[in-house]
């Protein structure tokens, strides 16, 4: 499984970083009227690693029946949420198997199925790859409301060498 994940916590601690620098009371803000708001935004990716832990510890998901996650529009709030939800991911982490890597899991809305694959493909595509992208989304926000944007994978012009 380490091979899978090697760069993991590396992820974690960059998009950490990132959810660190939002601007709080900024929720409503949106760099488009089809966006995402920001704190919709910012929320999703405290939760994603959650996600993950749902991947590992469930046979499947039914989006119909999740509740809505609603934080506080504040850095704080985030970051306490995507700690809380790292933290059930390395539980789950800590009790999987490649066998259970290779089990399919199921995402489902209602009686349609969205994506059924093994856990092992849903775990780089579901946790680490959307994670990128949806922390990309905020870097992209914080640059179009003046927030310093943290180094990613080298220097922003905010954080030069």
């Amino acid at each position: 499984m380490d091979h899978l994940l090697i760069d993991l916590h590396r992820e974690l601690a960059t998009t950490r970083r990132v959810l660190e620098r939002y601007p709080s009371g900024q929720g409503e803000w949106k760099p488009h009227e089809k966006s995402r708001g920001l704190l919709a935004l910012g929320t999703h990716v405290a939760q994603i690693p959650g996600f993950g832990a749902t991947i590992l510890t469930t046979p499947e998901l039914d989006v119909m029946t999740r509740p809505p996650q609603p934080l506080d529009d504040s850095a704080e709030a985030l970051v306490a949420a995507f700690d809380a939800n790292v933290a059930r991911l390395e539980d789950a982490l800590a009790s999987t198997d490649d066998a259970r890597l290779n089990e399919k899991w199921t995402m489902r809305a209602g009686p349609k199925v969205l994506i059924s694959e093994p856990r092992a493909l849903l775990m780089r595509l579901m946790l680490v790859n959307h994670m990128i992208h949806h922390r990309a989304q905020l870097c992209d926000d914080y640059r179009l409301l003046n927030v310093p944007v943290p180094s990613v994978y080298g220097p922003s012009a905010d954080e030069p060498i």
